[in-house]
């Protein structure tokens, strides 16, 4: 029956674990928790050890193993003390050093091949070139003067336009060929570069950690690493989908939770066992702390400097600024496969097909953070390919709303708004809205509590017809002695529903804001439910209920006054 190791880190080494026989472990990693900004690996790895003292090597550890994170436990079968754990960096050779030092010579060497070719190729389209020139110059002998003893040119001109045209088709094949043959090396010259960068090096920087034991018998170990890395994260992703319903289905929100997993920590992680935690150990540990902020009167400025006697220009003054010191602290803080259940025909048997889901990971609840154990065992590269997994999936019962802005859009848009229910919260992550099915768009879902209510849009509902109209417009002056000028307009907003069920409605508007205590807005017409919506001066608000097949319409309007010796203008 194995027994727990006895774990006691010395700060320094005696001198019988100095002269201790040196072990080298090969281990694998077992399970990976996963942090948004990080991870934490566990190795584990067996050895036979005499009784004695020993020096277990572990070499396998990547380089970007973070210092100070590495802890070692484990069982055996016997008592057993670790006496120290050390670490270096150091550089070790491929496994396969020979087979890629062999391949980098054999590509290194075709590619002095090809490069030749190149060279030889380009001389050939130089050449090439040259020898189209020395055609095109016996074209200019006609016109050339005739010799200066007057006799008649002797040219044979039909053969020396035969000459052109074979030597010009001549010359130009030699250059089409060769730029071919040049396209084709390049191609091969950028394929062996390309395979000669992905051939790994020699030799690669790991993580040594040496571990200082004493055994008391004959024993085998179970050892265990743990260390973390910082090229590791995931990122919650979301799925929302909504089914609006009928008269007799009320609607609902199918909420899957989705992570998506990256990592570039110089190890792969294949066949691990992985976790995915919500806490960030990347991130700082304490508050932090202000600093006092001073007020104090401006210090007078310096006197002038004094002149030189000699001088005639005056010499420059140096005036000093009011300044403040300001202390700001700042806290940092699933698109896999689809299912349907549905008949399916095969042939001319008639079965029911099951529905295909996903297994959703085991979430663990602890008081400041939550771990989500995804099923099974993955394979993570470390090629920083992302890797999604699913999380987990929830019901949700939603309350629909139709909001429209027709001022600014004639259209209706559907909401829903919905409370998360208990159990973990949501992290801030990007989110795929579907509506009854189909794709309408992408968001992203807030850090969300449970029990915290939020509300997401799925787009225009075509099933609600909105119109907005000017419905009078006039201008003019008011009183006797102190005359003022007036701006009144009013409008007409009709909305009309065909859904088969009851909605909330919301419908937004603005109306202007003064600037000015001589300037006045009075509101007209239906009053509004709530004025300055969201804490933006002017915009308001018309909440109510809109049945099947119902038209309700909307008159409001404003009246701005103000004295007639001034003039207003409107602007966002």
């Amino acid at each position: 029956m194995k027994k727990l190791l006895v774990v006691a880190l010395l700060v320094t080494a005696g001198p019988g674990l100095a002269r201790a026989a040196e072990v080298e472990a090969l281990s694998r990693i077992d399970a990976v928790t996963v942090f948004p900004m990080g991870a934490e690996v566990v190795r584990v790895a067996k050895v036979q050890l005499e009784k004695g003292e020993h020096t277990v090597l572990f070499r396998d550890l990547p380089a970007s193993a973070v210092d100070g994170s590495i802890r070692v436990e484990g069982t055996a079968s016997g008592k057993l003390e670790i006496g120290s754990v050390d670490t270096r960096r150091l550089f070790v050779p491929q496994a396969n050093a020979e087979a890629n030092a062999t391949e980098r010579r054999q590509i290194e060497t075709e590619l002095e091949a090809l490069r030749d070719d190149r060279a030889r190729l380009d001389a050939q389209v130089q050449g090439a070139e040259t020898q189209k020139q020395l055609i095109t110059n016996l074209t200019q002998l006609p016109t050339r003067p005739a010799p200066s003893s007057g006799s008649e040119r002797g040219e044979d001109w039909t053969a020396v336009l035969a000459l052109i045209a074979t030597g010009s088709a001549e010359a130009q094949r030699a250059i089409q060929d060769a730029q071919i043959r040049t396209r084709e090396t390049d191609r091969k010259i950028q394929d062996l570069e390309k395979k000669l960068g992905e051939i790994a090096p020699e030799k690669t920087e790991r993580t040594e950690a040496k571990v200082f034991v004493v055994a008391q018998s004959a024993l085998e170990a179970d050892i265990t690493l743990r260390y973390q890395v910082s090229n590791a994260s995931w990122t919650p992703l979301y799925d929302v989908r909504l089914a609006t319903g009928d008269k007799t289905v009320a609607p609902k929100i199918d909420l899957a939770r989705r992570a998506s997993i990256s990592q570039r920590t110089g190890e792969a992680w294949t066949d691990v066992a992985v976790t995915l935690s919500t806490t960030r150990p990347a991130a700082g540990a304490s508050a932090p702390e202000l600093r006092p902020l001073i007020v104090d009167f401006e210090p007078p400025p310096p006197p002038p400097a004094p002149r030189p006697e000699m001088s005639m220009a005056p010499a420059p003054t140096t005036a000093v600024g009011r300044g403040a010191e300001d202390a700001v602290a700042q806290a940092a803080p699933m698109e896999e496969g689809e299912a349907d259940d549905r008949d399916g025909l095969g042939g001319a048997m008639r079965y029911k097909k099951a529905a295909v889901v996903e297994r959703p990971a085991e979430v663990v609840q602890a008081p400041f953070h939550a771990l989500y154990a995804v099923p099974g065992r993955l394979a993570i590269p470390e090629t920083g390919e992302a890797k999604r997994v699913q999380l987990g999936a929830e019901v949700i019962e939603p309350s629909l709303t139709i909001r429209t802005v027709p001022k600014v859009d004639p259209k209706a848009y559907l909401y829903a708004k919905f409370n998360l229910p208990k159990g973990s919260p949501l992290l801030p992550g990007a989110v795929s809205l579907f509506r009854d099915g189909t794709f309408v768009g992408t968001g992203r879902l807030p850090m969300l509590s449970p029990g915290e209510e939020h509300e997401l849009g799925f787009g225009v509902d075509d099933l609600v017809r909105v119109r907005h109209a000017i419905s009078e417009e006039t201008r003019g002056e008011t009183g006797l002695i102190s005359t003022s000028r007036t701006d009144s307009r009013n409008f007409l907003i009709s909305i009309k529903s065909m859904h088969e069920r009851s909605v909330a409605l919301a419908v937004f508007d603005q109306v202007p804001v003064s600037a000015n205590q001589e300037i006045k807005v009075d509101l007209t017409g239906k009053a509004p439910t709530k004025q300055n919506v969201d804490d933006k001066r002017g915009v308001v608000v018309w909440e109510g209920k809109l049945d099947p097949d119902q038209e309700q319409t909307i008159e409001f309007g404003y009246r701005v006054s103000w004295p007639s010796a001034k003039s207003v203008i409107y602007r966002q």
